[in-house]
């Protein structure tokens, strides 16, 4: 006799069981035709306003034109990618690994040098991705609170114990965009005890202007165990692509290239970043862009008294007196999309100049709207 289907059911391993799944957003498109309305503006997943640059759109033309590549698997070791980046920040091409996306070097870390019942150090709040990947593998991610908006680096030093393996510490942090300084890092790495990793998410250090922000690869030059994180996902505008870089030691990069999947980076992602690189001017009107943007709406929030916590990457915290998911679904049928990250607290991408205008002006008509 057949079985029920629900006798065959195939449960995950507990741990898996208990982490939360990633919610993206949905579509711009699909939230256009749910609500009825034309012309959002995306200013939810800190991307590049400006898109990519030239250089790297070009090179993808070309390829594309051709055509004949593109039945040939990727280069799996990045060869070209890699030394154009080692060129670029003077590194080793030994010491770089490639992911699809920064994202997945954090689960590749993880996967690396952690188990069940290892744990990682990490703030709260930032970077989700570094809780879910340390769930997956069976490790306990212990969360420190932020202070003053920032990685609080004592308390994360206190907090690791004999099972720590991994810290994690991003810088800037998303979402507060806040960093932590030279100082505070030498400081910290003082503290840390042999045989510990110390992963770096530098995802924004492209926009970050303040002068004692600290050379991480120089701590890697002097022998530290850290693995510094970064992406052409934010200052590039190659999101859609997904490629990001790690820069470690040749031991950790060998050692994670032992779980890296092959062929992880395609093609396309490989090409529009190695010319990506060579466009020095499409980063520097993004930087331009991005603080003309910030300067504009740090002006525009204190006008309306809205509080805000300085940043040093391409989106802006805020401070709100009313629950963030109201402001979100006003503001959504308004045709802005920002992102809720806290009970009162939103998270907003620094836009074109009409789209910070664009913004603001919707900003002010919903909390006049909902004061009222």
């Amino acid at each position: 006799m057949q079985k029920n289907k629900r006798d065959n059911k195939i449960n995950p391993l507990k741990y898996i069981s208990e982490i939360e799944p990633y919610v993206p957003g949905k579509p711009i498109k699909e939230l256009e035709r749910e609500l009825g309305i034309k012309g959002s503006i995306k200013l939810a997943s800190n991307e590049n306003p400006l898109g990519p640059s030239q250089k790297a759109l070009k090179a993808l033309h070309d390829f594309l034109y051709n055509g004949s590549e593109l039945s040939r698997y990727p280069d799996g070791s990045g060869f070209y990618l890699k030394s154009a980046i080692s060129e670029k920040i003077g590194i080793s091409a030994e010491d770089i690994i490639l992911g699809n996306g920064s994202n997945e070097l954090i689960d590749i870390a993880v996967r690396t040098f952690m188990g069940i019942g290892d744990e990682a150090v990490m703030a709260k709040p930032s970077f989700i991705v570094y809780s879910m990947a340390t769930k997956s593998v069976g490790a306990i991610p212990i969360e420190v609170p932020l202070i003053d908006y920032r990685h609080n680096l004592m308390a994360m030093a206190d907090a690791i114990t004999e099972k720590t393996k991994i810290v994690f510490i991003a810088n800037p942090n998303n979402p507060t965009g806040t960093i932590n300084k030279r100082d505070e890092f030498e400081r910290f790495l003082e503290k840390i005890p042999n045989g510990i990793l110390i992963v770096i998410d530098e995802a924004y250090y492209e926009y970050v202007m303040d002068p004692e922000y600290p050379d991480t690869i120089k701590y890697l030059m002097d022998g530290r165990d850290v693995l510094i994180l970064r992406t052409f996902s934010k200052a590039y505008g190659l999101a859609g692509l997904r490629i990001g870089y790690g820069i470690a030691s040749r031991d950790i990069i060998r050692e994670m290239n032992k779980v890296r999947n092959p062929f992880n980076t395609n093609t396309l992602a490989q090409l529009s970043a190695m010319n990506a690189l060579t466009d020095n001017e499409h980063l520097k009107k993004t930087i331009e862009i991005n603080e003309q943007g910030k300067e504009f709406l740090y002006r525009e929030l204190e006008s309306i008294k809205i509080k805000y916590i300085p940043t040093e990457a391409n989106f802006i915290y805020m401070l709100l007196d009313i629950e963030s998911k109201i402001i979100y679904q006003a503001l959504l049928k308004k045709g802005v999309i920002v992102r809720p990250v806290g009970p009162k607290e939103i998270r907003v991408t620094i836009g074109l100049p009409e789209e910070n205008n664009r913004f603001i002006e919707a900003l002010k008509v919903v909390i006049n709207s909902l004061s009222n």
